[in-house]
């Protein structure tokens, strides 16, 4: 039996989260053509009988402007000290950028064995996927490389043989049937978010954040009630979130409280509160209260 953590990392729309729930088999992280969709370092768990590894989705690595930023950067970096296995994932599609070539550099200062992960290849000429692997290899020392799509499922066995065949030998660490040991709020939290980032557009995707304040089990009614704040920075994106006589929250919460009573097997009472919070994304004990797990 082996078994270990597999750091995934890549800049923003690298494919991280579309490929570990592809891996999963099961959605992990919500995913949103929007840059830095991932905020928290989640955790997707894959059980097999000779193996289990345990993927830590990471934020997209990139330039920070601001506290969230640093912060986003920092788990990635962070993640870095506690897996036994790198995945860095380049998007073939896409030039190679600084962004991928300083994030090469930490992995190398690592000293963590790397495979290179060249992601969508379903929209790449074979040209490309070698243009891309020639261009990262002076820099990333990886072991291996795989290419895949994890839309079209392709390479996904290959890339999985290859994780195990670098893990340590140990007993499993989760129960087989675990798929995410991450905790319901942030489930929930997540889920809300990606509603929003799905829905609204204009200024509001990268200054929302969400809070689950309360999870309450009604047994007697098979019933979960949650409560919810979701944050903004200015009023204008109080409105767009709220929407016409509250179209779009009343939207949101709708499409959250379905996800949510598929999730959990439950009916559930969602309730959604928007708050502004000015420039939010600049304080740090405000970001460590909401992201630090």
């Amino acid at each position: 039996m082996k078994s270990g953590f597999v750091s995934v990392v890549g800049k923003p729309n690298a494919g991280k989260s579309t490929l570990i729930n592809a891996l999963v088999g099961q959605k992990v992280s919500i995913v949103s053509e929007k840059p830095q969709t991932t905020r928290f370092k989640l955790r997707g768990i894959i059980t097999r009988p000779e193996a289990q590894i345990i993927l830590v989705d990471t934020p997209g690595f990139h330039r920070a402007k601001d506290a969230l930023g640093n912060f986003l950067n920092s788990q990635v970096t962070g993640s870095l000290k506690e897996v036994d296995l790198v995945l860095f994932l380049l998007d073939a599609s896409q030039e190679v950028t600084d962004e991928d070539r300083e994030l090469a550099a930490e992995v190398n200062r690592s000293g963590l064995p790397a495979l290179l992960v060249l992601t969508k290849k379903d929209l790449c000429q074979q040209e490309q996927l070698e243009a891309a692997r020639n261009a990262i290899a002076p820099i990333l020392q990886f072991r291996d490389r795989v290419s895949v799509s994890a839309v079209q499922r392709e390479g996904l066995d290959e890339l999985l043989n290859k994780v195990i065949s670098y893990l340590p030998e140990g007993p499993a660490l989760y129960p087989e049937d675990m798929v995410t040991d991450y905790p319901l709020t942030i489930r929930a939290a997540e889920i809300i978010r990606e509603k929003v980032l799905m829905n609204c557009y204009q200024e509001v995707p990268h200054s929302v954040a969400v809070e689950v304040l309360k999870i309450q089990e009604r047994e007697d009614k098979n019933l979960l009630e949650i409560g919810a704040e979701i944050y903004v920075e200015k009023d204008s994106q109080k409105k767009i979130v709220i929407g016409s006589e509250g179209s779009m929250i009343k939207k949101i919460g709708t499409l959250a409280r379905e996800e949510l009573e598929y999730l959990t097997g439950k009916k559930v009472f969602l309730s959604l509160h928007v708050k502004v919070k000015e420039k939010w994304k600049k304080k740090e004990s405000f970001i460590k209260r909401i992201y630090s797990s």
